[in-house]
């Protein structure tokens, strides 16, 4: 068996920020015109009258204050309130394979090496464009990487599923190198009029190389992996090319991202965090003395949550990272931003967590000890 290391990290942000006052603009407006266009069937109580947003209850419910897009355009009008992404034909690269090329580039230069000495890649994201060909593929293709290419889903788990499976691609020798990229453009798959979720997302895509140790300048041991579902129909997304056959259903609002978030927050929060503990505890590794933990950037009440029971006390901000509050919820996308954004300062020898979690119930835990 190869030990197995976190070799580079890339980020690709997207070129346009989305504040909260911006998104609330956009929604109120769309709450005033519906508002007045059933004006009598509300009186009668035949339709229920939506709720205007605020960008104080935003962030104080989610501690998030902007977001970047892929496109604006279309979030800031309340005629539209969904981006506006032209499909592409197929002899061009498609969107979300385009942005995770940028980030690998990015990893592929902070490694220092060529891509040829890539052996593998995995696109692991929650929301892929189409079935096949995998997008994998095409970023391998894009890359002039050789050998082979598939796409996961885990949901906003992908990320730390996906350092799994790279990881023991390069501990078993299939490969000696794997890049895994995590291609995001969760504002495609969520419902702006919706007031309770129309904040949530962001859009962006991240990039991670896994290497053999002995091939590998610096970089992060990867101490232990884990991972763990738990079917819940708390979170989830009903589209798919079966929807095509029941017609009937296609506009339905579970085609888009839905979550009871009330109950994702108390299942989810004791989970992760017995979970974090129980692995700390079989790696020999004290959970209250980890330097940092980079967690999903799911909500921030749920990161300090989590943060203040691994660590025994509350944490502070350069142990539990926080990016979401200019990022917003990225998926899978979320913990390897924080990771990529707050890991430089580590000496030798210190040790982190990397870890997400969401639908599926679905959750992973990455141990990591600077080299």
């Amino acid at each position: 068996m190869h030990q197995a290391v976190i070799a580079a990290t890339g980020l690709y942000t997207p070129p346009h920020s989305l504040s909260n006052a911006e998104l609330v603009e956009t929604f109120n407006a769309y709450v005033e015109r519906f508002n007045a266009a059933n004006a009598e069937a509300i009186a009668a109580g035949e339709v229920a009258a939506l709720t205007q947003s605020s960008a104080e209850f935003i962030e104080k419910a989610s501690g998030i204050k902007s977001r970047f897009v892929m496109n604006k355009t279309g979030l800031v009008d309340p005629d539209v309130m969904h981006p506006m992404l032209p499909e592409r034909p197929n002899d061009q690269i498609s969107i979300l394979a385009e942005i995770a090329v940028e980030a690998a580039k990015q990893a592929i230069e902070r490694w220092g090496k060529d891509p040829s000495q890539i052996d593998a890649v995995i696109c692991a994201a929650s929301n892929m464009q189409r079935a096949y060909p995998a997008m994998a593929i095409e970023v391998q293709q894009a890359l002039g990487i050789e050998g082979f290419a598939f796409d996961m889903n885990v949901a906003c788990s992908s990320a730390t599923f996906g350092i799994k499976t790279a990881a023991d691609f390069v501990g078993s020798g299939s490969a000696r190198a794997v890049l895994m990229v995590n291609p995001e453009i969760c504002s495609g798959h969520l419902n702006f009029r919706d007031r309770d979720s129309h904040f949530i997302f962001g859009d962006v895509a991240t990039a991670v190389i896994v290497e053999r140790a002995e091939d590998a300048v610096g970089g992060w041991e990867i101490l232990g992996t884990r991972l763990k579902t738990q079917f819940s129909n708390n979170i989830r997304n009903n589209f798919g090319f079966l929807n095509r056959a029941a017609p009937e259903g296609v506009g339905a609002s579970d085609k888009l991202f839905v979550q009871e978030g009330r109950k994702v927050f108390r299942e989810v929060v004791p989970m992760v965090s017995e979970m974090i503990v129980a692995h700390a505890g079989d790696l020999g590794i004290d959970p209250t003395g980890l330097k940092r933990m980079w967690l999903h950037q799911a909500n921030i009440n749920m990161n300090e949550l989590i943060g203040k029971r691994v660590l025994g006390r509350e944490p502070g901000p350069e142990e539990n990272v926080i990016i979401l509050d200019e990022y917003a919820n990225t998926s899978s996308a979320g913990s390897i931003i924080a990771f990529h954004k707050a890991s430089d300062d580590f000496q030798s020898g210190e040790t982190g967590l990397i870890c997400s979690f969401g639908a599926g119930y679905s959750a992973g835990t990455v141990f990591v000890r600077k080299r």
